[in-house]
């Protein structure tokens, strides 16, 4: 039902999405293109360290080859596949500086006679952002042995993108957008001087804005470790540059980016990834090797759990278990319905996992791995615990949200020689069939197993429930049902297998998707389901090595 609060909402994106729209328009004017220009920088006071392009930079030297580009083909419409892919010139950080110098000049000089005003999907923010942070990192190779000319126009094109992202910071909502504009208007206020004033106003916006973003452990409130990792990449490109030009460095951000890294750290697989809660997808940490190379934290510490996150480890298991609530609305963009959903590495290989997060495919797969069945926890009725706004309008002016939400308690956490885990509650199936979901997970050191119990307790009489608990095996992992029906074989290699086991229920294997690469993958999901009216209920199971 379409209701006030509903109304609401659509009214105020309706002139959001008006608003965006007529600015749109302004931003072709002449007159708007003008207010852009300011004074022309006359040198460079500092050359960035380009290799910190490496940091954000997506390319290898297998996908991008610089060397290989005709400039004169490069900016025709029919040869750019994804504008973005071109226009954000990430792909510099390829280059040879030894002999790509002139191809490279030739390109920009290209990209300023076609580019220089705006133009909606050239000048979009990310790519905007992105773009002068290229340029910049690569200033020296860039306008070396440049004519006058091209480096005035250069410097000009620079200035004039900066002040298009002072004059709209303030109108951008998406964090990460927001950090993209900061890095790229620190850098301009380090390398030229005479807009030293774009590195004192935003190093306090962004001082401002990391105090509403992260945790007391410096941990995004959007519960993302995707969302951790984009930043702390960006914050790194600050702090490197403000120290390599002999800058003072601003307190906050130290602070900062020792609690990114520890946070970090903590959530690293031992596969070396991150595991795939709240928006994640697979996420290599390779560029930050050499920050953690020497950075120790004891994730048993007072940090544990870490952004709703708890993590167990003993020998050859590891364990990720999400203890947490959701974000705020406001906060709520890139999660994923799935409280007490869990990850479980064992001799570092994953076994359990969750589907991952689908934006890197479509559109649709990212609507499906939002749903509490992407992840290994409890379903009933086939119902997704939170519920995201489905409104167009309101998406476009606000992003995907969350419409309601749901609270977890009574954690309790043992860490003893016998049991290494905790036990969580949480509420978000109460109103609408009268359950609470207890589960607790523990790794058992003497047995070399993981120990499972969920708990189904109906608060009231009601009608009957379809209880469906699921647990997504990784890619490339297949398993048979035994022949006694509540027991799995989990095939990890022709010489090495698991046992899952269920005590007193039969199991199933079912098909699934896996959703956390850039492609839609075909995956194995062991499942537990039944039928529950007027009473509690409890599932004792455990995965353990096949003897």
């Amino acid at each position: 039902m379409f209701g006030f609060r509903d109304a609401f909402f659509y009214l105020i994106a309706f002139q959001v999405t008006l608003i965006k729209f007529l600015k749109k328009i302004y931003f072709t004017t002449n007159y708007y293109n003008k207010s852009l220009k300011s004074k022309i920088p006359n040198q460079v006071y500092f050359n960035p360290n380009s290799y910190l392009l490496s940091i954000i930079s997506p390319y290898t030297n297998e996908s991008f080859k610089v060397g290989e580009i005709n400039p004169n083909e490069f900016w025709l419409e029919n040869k750019q596949k994804n504008i973005a892919q071109h226009h954000n010139f990430l792909w510099l950080s390829l280059i040879n500086r030894k002999t790509d110098g002139k191809n490279i000049q030739k390109i920009i000089y290209l990209w300023m006679l076609k580019y220089s005003n705006f133009k909606k999907t050239v000048w979009e923010t990310s790519t905007l952002s992105t773009r002068v942070i290229s340029w910049l990192l690569n200033i020296d190779i860039i306008i070396n042995n440049g004519t006058f000319e091209f480096k005035k126009d250069f410097f000009q094109s620079i200035i004039l993108q900066c002040n298009h992202l002072k004059k709209n910071i303030r109108f951008e909502k998406d964090p990460l957008k927001k950090v993209e504009i900061l890095t790229a208007l620190i850098l301009s206020g380090i390398v030229f001087k005479e807009y030293e004033n774009n590195y004192s106003s935003s190093i306090k916006d962004l001082e401002k804005f990391v105090k509403s973003y992260y945790d007391v452990d410096g941990y995004p409130l959007t519960r993302s470790t995707n969302d951790l990792i984009f930043v702390t990449k960006y914050l790194l490109i600050c702090f490197e540059n403000i120290r390599d030009a002999q800058k003072y460095i601003p307190e906050f951000l130290d602070d900062l980016i020792k609690k990114n890294l520890a946070c970090i750290k903590f959530f690293t697989t031992p596969n070396n990834q991150i595991p795939l809660f709240n928006g994640a997808s697979e996420n290599s940490i390779s560029n930050f090797d050499k920050y953690l190379a020497n950075f120790k934290i004891n994730k048993k510490g007072k940090t544990n759990p870490l952004g709703g996150i708890f993590y167990a480890k003993s020998k050859n298991q590891v364990l990720f278990f999400d203890v947490g609530g959701p974000p705020s609305k406001n906060f709520s963009k890139n999660y994923q319905s799935g409280p007490l959903s869990f990850e479980y590495f064992l001799d570092g290989l994953k076994i359990i996992t969750n589907c991952g997060f689908g934006n890197n495919i479509s559109p649709k797969a990212e609507l499906i791995s939002r749903l509490t069945a992407s992840q290994s926890t409890l379903t009933i009725n086939d119902t997704s615990i939170t519920k995201f706004e489905r409104n167009k309008l309101i998406n476009r002016a606000f992003g995907n949200s969350i419409r309601d939400s749901f609270k977890t308690t009574k954690l309790e956490i043992k860490n003893n020689k016998n049991l290494i885990g905790c036990s969580v509650v949480h509420n978000g199936y109460e109103k609408n069939f009268s359950c609470i979901h207890q589960r607790e997970i523990y790794i058992d050191p003497e047995n070399n197993k993981l120990k499972g119990i969920d708990h189904i307790f109906k608060k009231s009489d009601g009608l009957p429930i379809r209880y469906v608990f699921r647990f997504h095996l990784n890619p490339g992992l297949t398993a048979t049902k035994t022949m006694s029906g509540n027991s799995a074989l989990i095939q990890i290699s022709k010489t090495k297998s698991l046992i899952f086991t269920v005590k007193d229920e039969n199991l199933e294997i079912e098909n699934s998707i896996y959703l956390g690469g850039r492609k839609i993958l075909d995956n194995t999901c062991i499942t537990i389901s039944g039928n529950l009216v007027n009473k509690d209920k409890s599932f004792n199971w455990e995965i353990k090595k096949k003897i």
